[in-house]
């Protein structure tokens, strides 16, 4: 059988999430898939990004890592993994704006069947991870996709971090990690992931 295709499209301003996708990453390749990792773009005016302090500078660094996601991508990829901050309790700007341009393979019922789930990340502890996981869960039914959460399958997911709807991270501020808590729940839900998508495509 072909190695499974995932998609990790996220968000990232501080790169905090970024490292949270390359664990999710991880865990997909260990378990044999063939990963694309894009970083959804600004949205906000450049007045905007301008008045934070290292925001232009971080863009940059990460865009030149991260090719931008496109519906294209979608349409190759078994399996979808999003991944956000939180903004007020829901998804990012920048990764809507990705979502929504999917939508005329909605409209097709081109992306129905393939395996869809979510992670996130906040500053600080009760700062809408959970919240925004199942936010995102409505578009990606509305999507068509089967969404595979990491649930509690996995030992890793005893150990405090993430929650049973997607990996998360609490950053702090300024922000740091993902924590080795979290990475290893990272990956359980690549792992996690592209076992369904497997099971899918047969």
């Amino acid at each position: 059988m072909a190695a499974p295709k995932v998609l990790i499209a996220f968000y990232s301003r501080s790169g905090t999430i970024a490292g949270l996708a390359e664990a999710v990453a991880e865990g997909a390749r260990a378990e044999g898939a063939e990963v694309r990792l894009r970083r959804a773009r600004e949205v906000v005016p450049e007045s905007v990004i301008a008045s934070v302090p290292g925001w232009a500078e971080q863009a940059a660094t990460l865009n030149a890592r991260y090719e931008a996601p496109t519906p294209e991508d979608a349409v190759w990829a078994d399996a979808v993994i999003f991944g956000t901050p939180t903004r007020f309790g829901s998804v990012s700007s920048e990764l809507k704006a990705y979502m929504d341009s999917l939508g005329g393979l909605w409209a097709k019922g081109a992306l129905v069947g393939k395996a869809g789930s979510v992670f996130a990340g906040s500053s600080q502890v009760h700062g809408g991870n959970e919240v925004t996981a199942l936010s995102l869960y409505a578009p990606l039914a509305h999507l068509g996709f089967i969404i595979v959460p990491p649930g509690y399958a996995d030992g890793v997911m005893f150990a405090g971090a993430g929650s049973p709807y997607g990996a998360s991270v609490v950053s702090g501020m300024p922000p740091a990690g993902p924590s080795e808590a979290e990475i290893a729940v990272a990956k359980f839900q690549g792992k996690r992931v592209v076992q369904v998508a497997k099971k899918l495509k047969n």
